[in-house]
C-alpha cells in the first residue's frame, strides 16, 4: 500500500505541475484556438503566391528540359522546351527529339519542320527529320534531300549526317 501511495503522490505532483503550466499558457492557447476557429469558420484560405514573371530565362528552361530528358522524364522536358520555344527557335528541335523518344512521331515531325521553318540553318533539324522518315520507312526521297542539306549546312558533323544519308540510301536501293 505504501508503494501505491507513493505513485499516487508522484502522479499528483506531476498533475499539479502540468496544471500550473497550462494556467500560465492559457492565454496563448485561447488565442491560438480563436485564430484557428476564425480561419475554419470564415472559409479563409491561406495566401497564395502568384508569380507574374517567369524567373527562368529561355536558356535555363532549355537546360532544365535537357536535364529532364536525360532522366527519361519526357513530359517534364516537353513542358520546359515549350517555355523555351517562346524565345529560342532551337527549342523546337528539342521538342521534336523529346516527342521522337516518346514514339510520338507525328508530333516530332511537326516540331522538326517548325525548327527548320524558324531557323533554316539548323542542320540537326534537317538530319533528325531525315532520320525520322528513315525510321518510319516513308518519304525516303525527301529524307535523302534533308540529310544532304544537313551535310551542306554543317560539314563539321559529317560523320553523323553521312551515316543518316548512307542508311537512307541503303533502304532505297532496289
Amino acid at each position: 500500500m505504501g508503494k501505491n501511495k507513493f505513485l499516487d503522490d508522484a502522479n499528483k505532483t506531476q498533475t499539479m505541475s502540468c496544471m500550473s503550466y497550462l494556467k500560465c499558457r492559457l492565454p496563448h492557447i485561447l488565442l491560438l484556438l480563436s485564430c484557428c476557429s476564425l480561419l475554419f469558420f470564415s472559409g479563409c484560405v491561406l495566401p497564395k503566391i502568384i508569380v507574374f514573371e517567369d524567373p527562368l530565362t529561355s536558356e535555363e528552361h532549355l537546360e532544365l528540359g535537357v536535364t529532364y530528358e536525360k532522366r527519361g522524364e519526357f513530359d517534364s522536358a516537353i513542358k520546359q522546351y515549350r517555355l523555351a520555344a517562346k524565345k529560342l527557335p532551337v527549342a523546337y528541335l528539342y521538342l521534336g527529339n523529346a516527342h521522337f523518344q516518346k514514339n510520338e512521331l507525328h508530333e516530332a515531325e511537326e516540331f522538326y519542320k517548325e525548327a527548320i521553318k524558324r531557323d533554316a540553318h539548323n542542320a540537326d533539324a534537317y538530319n533528325n527529320l531525315a532520320w525520322l522518315y528513315y525510321e518510319k520507312g516513308n518519304n525516303l526521297d525527301e529524307a535523302e534531300k534533308l540529310a544532304q542539306k544537313a551535310l551542306e549546312l554543317n560539314p563539321l558533323k559529317k560523320n553523323i549526317y553521312s551515316d543518316t544519308l548512307e542508311k537512307i540510301r541503303e533502304v532505297k536501293k532496289p
